[in-house]
């Protein structure tokens, strides 16, 4: 009988996992505690060993359509002067904006789109107690009856509550001392085809960056050693914010006046997850929930495509659910690994403290921007989305198709 999996969490890695399950005949269920696919979020890229997966899947001409067409990122300064430029195919074409750069929610909703014929997704509920048994996983939801599983993977991101019920003894999280506020504003002609990165004094960035949607993805980001304030409710984090913001200059007062009204205003304390084992008896974890290695990385959505591929994989290739999860962890280890090599001191260059510093770093980042300084730069600058050796797992699916020819087949709609 085909194994029936839980998969908590319906974002990036829990519906790419969905996915390789149905491609080895196994029966996945998603559960997620939002009503429904999440739409918009930041932008998001697709690179190295993540963007051999999606090539895998076949999905590839169905993540160009739906691509943000950033034309690359500039540095400005508070007149709106470009103080260095990096186009999409600067740094070797993997640099700061790559040619496959889209919207989280629109890469959630196409891997949805593409698992939602032959996976049961379950909204607006969420796990609430997993307890294990000889032969499966029984869990209990917030709102739907108990079930029981024959395996349960965690998938729902950095701030997992399940993870605790099942690792949290053994989770630890590191802090940049870097908070960031996402949201999406109205569009104005200044914004263009270019991401534009501002440095205010302070340790303060201001991210703007244009999307598909006919609006532009604001972010705020500041270094502090206050503690505590991913916890405040939302309109607190938004006082914050405009205090902490209000002589920032540039186009700041349009980014504050813009969050007031943003129905997507999220705030975040950027860290990492870090776990002595990604399982345990028959839960394991993928993708942020077990290995985020923050946006900092550039890594995280390579993580959780690459992950769900070989954790998928795995479980096929073995009999045991137990040497499954040990190959999944020692196939992923170093990958992850290398992901989470991220300076302390990295936001802290990003984000001078003082206007000396910050014209000392646009100029710095001029010089980077010069094609001859590319093979140097890019052992800095850019992420190690391929520092894996991808397995390929030759299987046949229950629909006759090979996951082996899947970046092949380009017959499917997009959606």
């Amino acid at each position: 009988m085909p194994r029936s999996v839980l998969i908590s969490g319906a974002g990036i890695a829990g519906p790419a996992l969905a996915f390789w399950l149905n491609r080895y005949g196994m029966t996945p269920t998603v559960v997620e505690r939002a009503t429904g696919p999440r739409p918009g979020g930041q932008t998001v890229d697709l690179r190295g060993a993540g963007r051999t997966v999606i090539e895998r899947m076949g999905l590839e001409q169905a993540a160009r359509e739906r691509v943000t067409h950033e034309a690359g990122l500039h540095f400005v300064d508070g007149r709106d002067r470009v103080r260095a430029a990096f186009g999409s195919d600067a740094l070797g074409g993997d640099g700061f904006v790559t040619e496959l750069e889209l919207l989280r929610g629109e890469l959630a909703d196409l891997l949805h789109q593409r698992t939602r014929d032959d996976t049961e997704y379950v909204f607006g509920d969420q796990i609430t107690d997993l307890t294990e048994t000889g032969d499966g996983v029984d869990v209990t939801f917030r709102a739907g009856p108990d079930r029981r599983f024959d395996l349960v993977v965690l998938a729902d991101g950095f701030r997992s509550r399940t993870r605790d019920l099942v690792f949290g003894d053994i989770a630890r999280t590191r802090s940049f001392g870097l908070y960031t506020a996402y949201f999406t504003i109205a569009r104005t002609e200044s914004d263009g085809s270019w991401a534009r990165w501002y440095n205010a004094p302070g340790r303060r960035v201001v991210l703007l960056r244009p999307d598909n949607q006919g609006t532009t993805r604001a972010s705020l980001s500041f270094l502090t050693i206050q503690k505590g304030l991913d916890r405040l409710p939302a309109p607190a984090q938004k006082r914050f914010l405009r205090h902490h913001y209000a002589d920032a200059g540039w186009e700041t007062p349009r980014v504050l006046d813009g969050m007031e009204a943003a129905p997507d205003f999220y705030f975040e304390s950027i860290g990492q997850m870090h776990l002595k084992q990604w399982s345990r008896g028959r839960i394991a974890v993928v993708g942020d929930a077990g290995y985020c290695a923050s946006p900092l990385s550039g890594m995280g959505t390579s993580l959780a495509l690459v992950g769900a591929y070989v954790l998928a994989g795995e479980l096929d290739r073995h009999a045991g659910h137990r040497d499954a999860f040990r190959a999944y962890e020692t196939t992923m280890r170093p990958y992850v690994t290398q992901a989470q090599k991220v300076s302390w001191f990295a936001p802290r260059l990003a984000s001078p403290k003082t206007r000396t510093g910050i014209r000392i770093l646009n100029t710095l980042a001029g010089l980077a921007a010069n094609p001859r300084a590319t093979r140097l730069v890019t052992r800095f600058t850019n992420p190690p989305s391929d520092a894996i050796d991808l397995p390929t797992y030759p299987t046949t699916d229950h629909s006759g198709h090979s996951a082996a020819s899947a970046a092949n087949d380009r017959d499917e709609p997009t959606g």
